[in-house]
């Protein structure tokens, strides 16, 4: 994946991608990232104990990459963390296997890195795969210590230009986001307690909390598949993993008043009104879904691994 004398001057970049069945879906990313313009990457595929199918077809296909096969679903932050630690690069940049990137899409963020030491993420502009001209993410607004609601920024959106100046986040998106190797032996690994959603959160909250920013870089593009390996957008593990992570979110990111108050608001307002409108959609099981997920805290109120964030390993 190292392309001509050009790399000597370009830092390494690791990019780091789970994939949890659809191998297919992965040879196409991968596809596309041969056709970047820079010129020192390496690929790193994690196969999270995919179910079925054969995802061993990506090494097939693909022999130079790095591939390590889990022997258990560790979700998304677990799954990341197994190819961070075997990574070599200056920079991580965490890639979903079910997007494809422009040929140019990697010097921008590059860039972005080099001239600021005080950025620890940036993310690029990510449009809806089957829409292409369609915004997913320009950056996102901060959440609401309370509601733990948020802005994201043009999400919808025809892209018309109207976004084209690099601009400050309050968090990446977990589609594609690069840290800087140095940020996270400073701050730690994903939390891989979150398993699946608010775990990219969590690690923007962590590392804007070490004096670090975030930024979306307009001149960065890729495309997003949404949600293939979790069965679209309504699900009652969504809806599981959504409201026990949302508190788990809390729980690690906010002490006295402001917990007590948010905590109240999720308990009594937002999950039940979620498993209500849910239930109307998919049925009784999506409030089963949501009882699930508020109870996991009631099992586990002191459990350590709640506030266990992981650590590099020592290379």
């Amino acid at each position: 994946m190292k392309k001509n004398n050009l790399m000597k001057e370009q830092p390494l970049v690791s990019i780091v991608s789970v994939q949890y069945g659809h191998p297919e879906v992965t040879l196409d990313m991968i596809k596309s990232l041969q056709q970047i313009s820079y010129p020192n990457i390496e690929i790193i595929i994690v196969d999270n104990a995919s179910p079925d199918g054969n995802p061993d077809i990506v090494k097939e296909n693909y022999p130079e990459i790095i591939y390590i096969k889990s022997d258990q679903n560790l979700g998304f932050a677990g799954g990341n963390n197994l190819g961070i630690n075997v990574a070599k690069g200056d920079y991580i940049l965490m890639l979903n296997n079910d997007t494809e990137v422009e040929p140019d899409f990697l010097e921008p963020l590059v860039d972005k890195m080099e001239n600021d030491k005080t950025i620890g993420i940036v993310s690029p502009k990510i449009r809806f795969y089957h829409t292409p001209d369609t915004l997913q993410y320009v950056g996102y607004e901060q959440i609401n210590p309370i509601t733990q609601r948020g802005g994201a920024r043009g999400f919808g959106e025809k892209d018309t230009g109207q976004y084209e100046k690099d601009k400050e986040a309050a968090y990446g998106h977990g589609a594609a986001m690069m840290i800087p190797m140095r940020v996270i032996r400073e701050v730690g690994l994903m939390a891989d307690v979150f398993f699946l959603y608010y775990e990219e959160l969590d690690w923007a909250h962590r590392i804007r909390n070490a004096g670090y920013k975030i930024f979306y870089v307009h001149n960065s593009l890729i495309y997003h598949k949404e949600s293939i390996s979790t069965g679209g957008r309504i699900s009652a593990l969504r809806a599981y993993y959504m409201t026990r992570n949302r508190i788990l979110y809390l729980r690690r990111n906010f002490h006295g008043f402001t917990f007590l108050l948010a905590l109240i608001y999720q308990i009594i307002v937002a999950v039940p009104k979620n498993a209500i409108l849910s239930a109307f959609k998919g049925g009784p099981k999506f409030i089963r879904a949501y009882n699930k997920g508020v109870f996991w805290h009631v099992y586990n109120w002191r459990a350590k691994k709640v506030h266990y964030s992981p650590q590099l390993k020592t290379k």
